[in-house]
C-alpha cells in the first residue's frame, strides 16, 4: 500500500509551523502507532481516529499502521491533527485520493462518532499555512466562518470524517449529519461606555486623551470613587480602529485564546482588566505542556487595565517591565520559546494608602507614614519609570457637579477625533522610521538632530534630571509626552509650556 500523506499545523505562540502527517501500513500484527513527538491529547489520537472512521462507515484494514508526524523534532499538542491523521490513513488504505490530500491542509478534532469538533487558533493556523504557500485548507464547519476570514485562502468546511473523504474521493453515500458548532459566549457590549459621562474632572480627561493620542502608559493614583476605574474602561473607546495588520493579529490572539471571533476581524481595541490575584502565568501567559497567551497578550493593540495594582504580587507587575520595553512577550520553556505581540497600553490604578483617604479633601487618612510607603512601595521603582504618565485623581465636589451639568464634557466621539488627528501628526512626521505612534519613539532619536529641542525648551526637565528628580528613562519620557502634546495642539514642535505639562503628568505622584 502506499504512504499517505497530508499537511497540519503546529502552533507555536502565534507562529505556526508545518507538519507533514504519513501514514503506512505494513504486514505486522494489527496496531496504531503514533510517532513524531505528540503530547498527551495528540497521543489519544489513536482511539479518536479508529473510532470515528468505524463509526463513518470507513472500514480500515486490520494490520499494522505507523504515523509519523514530521518534523519529528517540533513538538506537537492538541487534537487539531485528528482531521490529517484520519485522511492521511484513509490514502494509505486506497480509500481516498493520495494525491487529493496531499496538496490541502487539514485541521479539526474528531468525535467518536466520526462529526469534527471545532478547535482553537483556526486563524493563526490558517494564516501559517497561506503564508507557507498552501491554497486550500480543509477545517470543521465551525470553524470555517474563522478560516474564511484569511485573505486568498480556498476554506473546505466539513461536518464529518464521511465528508472529507468523500470530497476527496471515496465512493460513499453522502449522510446527513447535525455539524458541531462553536459554543461562544457573547462578549460584553462597552460601546455604551462615553467620556462625557466622566464628569467634573477635566484634568483627568485631558491626561487619558493624551495617553490615547500618543500611546503612552498612565498610572491613576487617586481615593476610591475618584473616578479611575470609569477614565480607564474608556480610554479604548477614544482609541483609532485597529490596522488590518493589527487586526488580524488581535483576530489571530482571541482565537487561539478560545475567544469568540466571529465573521470580520476585530476593529477595535481591546480591553483586559485581570484580577489582582492573577499569577504571571495568568497576566502575561505560560502552560506547563501547551504555552497559552495571557492578559497582557490578550490586550496587545488595545488596553490593559491593572486596578488596585498594589495588591497584585510584585514579581507578576515585573514580568512586564520586558514587554514594557520591547513590545514582545516571550515566554521561554525547556523545548521551546513562543512570542507573543505585547504592545499594549498599560493603564495602573491605585489607591494612595491602604485606607484609601490619604490626600482625599473630604476624608482623614488613618494610616501611618510607614504604612503608605510600604503600600505605594509594591510598585517598584524601575516599573514605574516606565510609565510615561503619572497622574493625581481627586474625587469630585459638588461645585464641580454643579458646572458639570451644565454641560460641555468631552464626549467619546469628540476626543477620538482629536487622538486620529494628533496621531495623523505624528504618523508624518515619524513617515521615514519604523514608528508611528510617540510612545514607540526612542530617546536617542528624540535627543539627536533629527528632533532636538533647544536648551530653551528643555530648560524645566534638564533642572530636574540634573537635581535627580527624574532618570534619564524619565527624561525621555517627559520628552515623548512633550510631542505628543504638541501634536495635540497641532503645533509643529513642542513648546517650553509643552514640555512643562509634560513634566506635570510625569511629576503629579509628588504633589
Amino acid at each position: 500500500m502506499p504512504v499517505g500523506r497530508t499537511q497540519a499545523i503546529a502552533l507555536l505562540g502565534l507562529q505556526g509551523a508545518v507538519v507533514e502527517i504519513e501514514a503506512d501500513y505494513s504486514s505486522q500484527l494489527p496496531k496504531f502507532i503514533l510517532i513524531g513527538l505528540p503530547d498527551a491529547a495528540l497521543g489519544e489520537a489513536r482511539d479518536r481516529v479508529l473510532a470515528a472512521a468505524a463509526n463513518s462507515g470507513c472500514d480500515l484494514p486490520s494490520r499494522r499502521l505507523t504515523v509519523n508526524l514530521s518534523p519529528a523534532a517540533l513538538p506537537k499538542q492538541g487534537s487539531g491533527f485528528d482531521l490529517g491523521i484520519a485522511l492521511a490513513t484513509l490514502a494509505a488504505a486506497g480509500i481516498v485520493q493520495a494525491e487529493s490530500i496531499a496538496r490541502v491542509v487539514h485541521l479539526g478534532e474528531l468525535g467518536l462518532d466520526g462529526r469534527l469538533r471545532p478547535i482553537t487558533g483556526t486563524l493563526p493556523a490558517v494564516s501559517a499555512a497561506a503564508a507557507a504557500g498552501f491554497d486550500t485548507v480543509m477545517v470543521p464547519t465551525g470553524n470555517a466562518a474563522e478560516a474564511e476570514l484569511v485573505p486568498g485562502i480556498r476554506v473546505v468546511a466539513v461536518p464529518s470524517l464521511r465528508d472529507a473523504a468523500i470530497w476527496h474521493g471515496a465512493e460513499f453515500e453522502p449522510l446527513e449529519v447535525e455539524p458541531i458548532l462553536s459554543a461562544h459566549p457573547e462578549d460584553p457590549a462597552d460601546d455604551d461606555l462615553d467620556l462625557a459621562d466622566v464628569i467634573g474632572n477635566g484634568d483627568a480627561v485631558e491626561a487619558m486623551v493624551v495617553a490615547a493620542a500618543g500611546g503612552h502608559h498612565a498610572f491613576l493614583l487617586g481615593p476610591p470613587g475618584s473616578g479611575k476605574t470609569m477614565l480607564a474602561a474608556r480610554l479604548p473607546g477614544i482609541l483609532p480602529d485597529l490596522d488590518p495588520a493589527a487586526a488580524l493579529e488581535v483576530s489571530s490572539i482571541r482565537s487561539l485564546s478560545g475567544l469568540p471571533v466571529g465573521h470580520a476581524l476585530i476593529t477595535r481595541p481591546p480591553f483586559e482588566s485581570p484580577h489582582h490575584t492573577a499569577t504571571a502565568a495568568a497576566l502575561i501567559g505560560g502552560g506547563s505542556k501547551q504555552i497559552r497567551p495571557g492578559a497582557a497578550a490578550r490586550a496587545s493593540g488595545g488596553v490593559l487595565f491593572l486596578d488596585e495594582a498594589p495588591e497584585f504580587n510584585s514579581s507578576v507587575l515585573d514580568a512586564l517591565r520586558q514587554p514594557l520595553e520591547s513590545g514582545v512577550i516571550s515566554i521561554h520553556r525547556a523545548n521551546a520559546v513562543a512570542h507573543f505581540p505585547g504592545r499594549f497600553q498599560l493603564i495602573l490604578a491605585a489607591n494612595p494608602c491602604p485606607c484609601g483617604q490619604y490626600g482625599a479633601r473630604d476624608s482623614e487618612c488613618t494610616c501611618t507614614p510607614s504604612a503608605r510607603r510600604r503600600y505605594l512601595g509594591r510598585l517598584s521603582g524601575p516599573l514605574l519609570d516606565r510609565i510615561d504618565i503619572q497622574f493625581r485623581v481627586q474625587r469630585v465636589t459638588s461645585a464641580q457637579l454643579k458646572l458639570a451639568n451644565d454641560g460641555g464634557q468631552l464626549t467619546t466621539t469628540l476626543a477620538r477625533e482629536r487622538v486620529a488627528s494628533a496621531r495623523a501628526c505624528a504618523r508624518e512626521r515619524l513617515a521615514a522610521t519604523q514608528w508611528s505612534v510617540n510612545s514607540q519613539v526612542p530617546g536617542f532619536w528624540l535627543r539627536g538632530p533629527q528632533a532636538r529641542l533647544s536648551s530653551v525648551v528643555t530648560s524645566t526637565i534638564d533642572r530636574a534630571l540634573e537635581r535627580g528628580g527624574i532618570t534619564m528613562r524619565g527624561y525621555d519620557r517627559v520628552l515623548r509626552v512633550g510631542w505628543t502634546l504638541a501634536d495635540l495642539d497641532g503645533a509643529p514642535t513642542p513648546s517650553a509650556d509643552h514640555i512643562g505639562r509634560a513634566l506635570y503628568l510625569r511629576k503629579a505622584l509628588s504633589s
